[in-house]
Order: structure tokens, then sequence, then C-alpha cells
């Protein structure tokens, strides 16, 4: 029943029926994120801050043992969609050359397209958003994981009040 080494005794049987669909204000659009733990842990931030979660074909399932587990239950409460499902502007998440993060217009639903973790955002989905944006590094890395990307921009938005 687990392949964990010392498994929690509790069993869950659910539907993914039953499982929470829809949009909120802000929305991580998930561009082929394919590795289970970056899509739990980003379910995991978008409960945290208030947001939803729109996943694009090729992303890992969120229902999968390693997405339920970095989830720690979020995919429980966060709404999900489709990719092009959530509705408002769309601004791409780069690694570099993007207006900073901070001076982001925050007005209206906000929907933050994220790309996969190797090859980022391919160039027909970098055209669909209105808006490139980019998270200061002083530090000189050299990018960040899609995850921890994901829940700073979360947090970004959230100190302006947006949820």
């Amino acid at each position: 029943m687990s392949t964990l080494a010392h498994p929690p005794r509790v069993v869950a049987v659910f539907r993914r029926d039953d499982l929470p669909r829809g949009t909120r204000p802000v929305t991580l659009a998930l561009w082929r994120v394919a590795d289970p733990g970056n899509v739990g842990t980003l379910l995991r931030a978008a409960d945290a801050f208030g947001a939803g979660v729109a996943l694009s074909d090729g992303c890992a399932d969120p229902t999968g043992p390693k997405a339920v587990r970095a989830s720690m239950g979020a995919v429980f409460r966060v709404p999900l969609s489709t990719f092009d499902e959530p509705a408002g502007r769309r601004v791409a998440l780069v690694a570099h050359g993007g207006t900073p993060l901070p001076e982001l217009e925050a007005d209206g639903d906000i929907v933050l397209v994220l790309g996969a973790e190797r090859d980022g955002l391919p160039a027909d989905v970098l055209a669909r958003c209105g808006e490139h944006v980019s998270i200061p590094q002083p530090g000189g890395g050299e990018s960040l994981n899609v995850a921890l990307a994901g829940a700073i921009a979360l947090y970004e938005l959230s100190k302006r009040g947006l949820d």
C-alpha cells in the first residue's frame, strides 16, 4: 500500500472527481512540470497563499503518491483546472530578462505561468503571456527550482493583498 519504509498507519480512499475544481483570482499555470515533488510542493504553496493551480498536458499527476505526499494534503483543498482554463492576465515567470517581480502591477486576476524544470517555457507559450517577470537574484544564482520560484512569486503577490 505504500512505498515508504515506515508508512503512516492511515489509509484513505478518494475519488478524483471529488477533488476541488475551478480557478481563483491568482493561479499558478504549470507548463509540463513533470516532477511530482514539484507539483505537490506548488500545490502546497498555492494552498498557503490562497491560489489555484492549472495543469498542462505533460504535468505530473497531482494524485500520484509523490505529489500527494509533497502537497501535505493541499491536493484535497486547492482547486485544479486545465492550463488554458483560468481567466486573467497571463504573466510568464522567466529565469532572466523579465520585469523584476516586485514591479509587477498587481491588479485583477493573475495567472502566473511557470515552465518545465529543464526547458522552461517554449516560445509559443511565452507569446501568449502579456508580461514576463523574473525574480531578482542578487546572489548571482543561475536559476531557481520551479517550486521555489512559484512559492516566492505567490508570496510577493500576497504582500500586496492579492488573494
